[in-house]
């Protein structure tokens, strides 16, 4: 078998999350994905953390299994290459080309209409901010999804680091160029694929009823701390000093929480006492602080791993909260006993553990993850196996500085 997507070739022009993030996807699924960059990085190249040598473990993490290409994007020469590598036709036997994906501004020589004019089949797919051309980032979307009033208890907004909707769109992204790529199998025509990462944000906020429930019941969700809303679940801390997060969401979790604990009688005397229905997600989401107050004793009085032994097999829905280096040192599914992940030697890193793709499918090829290129690694190579230009027209380019080698991290 062959990786998924090993007939398929883009281009990715990008910076910082979203973006690459869709590229990588793909590349994990056997994509060879070319990322140009201007020579010495893009404005991402060097964001935090770093390896002790100034290596980007950001910018390594997100261009995993990628291709890398060095160009002077300043230059006429430079942007002429990189529309070149963007339009090349498709081979007789090659893959399926001509695809940009990228979330810089639509101007000259990354104007869909000027690629489209050297490939007329240019599939183009462009992150923005939003729709109405404004500038936004991850961080100013979601401050205005309402999802930072809706964290912590109240008073001050909470803002999470998880960029969420960065991946999200980094996802949409690959989903968009797939659906295109797909029609143009279908009819030969290219298009050009706009996002808004605004739009990312407002989809998943109407998506999941929050919009809908402000409309017809003129209702805010308040911010409630660490319970899940609608239903009972919330944090709990242990005698060891950790915490774990107890959740039930079925009749079935919520009957595996009094059989575990040995706490069943007691929690049913809170239906009658409170006048709710303990077999309904609403009904235990208000008793949720009763609840609480009868669990709360029996976790402190057991350590994490108490808690662990008392719960294994027993159809408990929980989680112990867990720092970075605690998913990494402690938890089995963050090790190679999981498909997933593999050991790769990262230049700047070392050898380290990596994710490749989550996706498995029973009739391709997983491809193990690979290592991100050093900057401008696979300049010579692309412009000779895509291009077609002899190792002295190479050689000129570089004497030209319209193209550049390997970087290293502090270069």
């Amino acid at each position: 078998m062959s990786a998924i997507l090993a007939d398929l070739r883009v281009v990715e022009v990008s910076a910082f999350v979203a973006a690459p993030l869709g590229g990588m996807t793909l590349a994990q699924l056997g994509a060879e994905v070319i990322r140009i960059d201007p020579i010495g990085g893009n404005i991402d190249y060097r964001r935090w953390p770093l390896a002790p040598d100034g290596t980007s473990l950001y910018w390594a993490s997100l261009n995993k299994g990628k291709r890398s290409v060095a160009l002077d994007l300043r230059t006429p020469e430079g942007q002429e290459i990189a529309q070149a590598l963007i339009t090349v036709p498709d081979g007789p036997s090659g893959p399926s080309a001509g695809i940009l994906l990228t979330n810089l501004p639509a101007s000259g020589w990354m104007d869909h209409a000027s690629l489209a004019a050297r490939r007329r089949d240019l599939i183009s797919l462009r992150l923005t901010g939003s729709h109405d051309g404004a500038a936004a980032v991850d961080y100013t979307v979601n401050c205005a999804s309402g999802f930072p009033l809706a964290t912590g208890r109240g008073g001050e907004p909470v803002n999470h680091v998880l960029p969420a909707w960065d991946i999200a769109a980094g996802l949409y992204l690959a989903t968009g160029l797939l659906a295109a790529e797909r029609a143009r199998r279908r009819d030969g025509r290219g298009q050009e694929v706009g996002l808004a990462l605004s739009d990312v944000m407002l989809a998943a906020v109407g998506n999941l009823g929050y919009l809908a429930d402000v409309q017809v019941n003129g209702a805010v969700r308040p911010p409630l701390g660490n319970d899940l809303y609608g239903a009972f679940g919330r944090d709990f801390a242990t005698a060891c000093g950790r915490r774990v997060m107890i959740v039930a969401i079925s009749n079935r979790q919520w009957r595996a929480i009094g059989t575990a604990t040995g706490l069943a009688d007691k929690l049913a005397m809170i239906g009658p006492m409170m006048d709710v229905d303990l077999n309904d997600e609403g009904g235990r989401f208000h008793a949720r602080h009763a609840i609480a107050a009868v669990l709360e004793p029996w976790c402190a009085a057991r350590t994490l791993a108490e808690i662990a032994a008392a719960f294994r097999g027993s159809g408990v829905l929980w989680g112990p909260y867990q720092d970075f280096a605690q998913l990494l040192r402690e938890d089995p599914r963050c090790s190679t006993a999981n498909p997933m992940f593999g050991e790769i030697d990262q230049p700047g890193a070392g050898r380290i553990l990596a994710p490749g793709s989550p996706l498995g499918f029973s009739v391709a090829d997983r491809p193990p993850p690979a290592p991100a290129p050093r900057l401008g690694d696979d300049t010579d190579r692309v412009l000779a196996e895509v291009l077609g230009l002899s190792s002295a027209a190479i050689g000129r380019l570089h004497d030209a500085g319209t193209v550049a080698g390997p970087t290293a991290a502090r270069a």
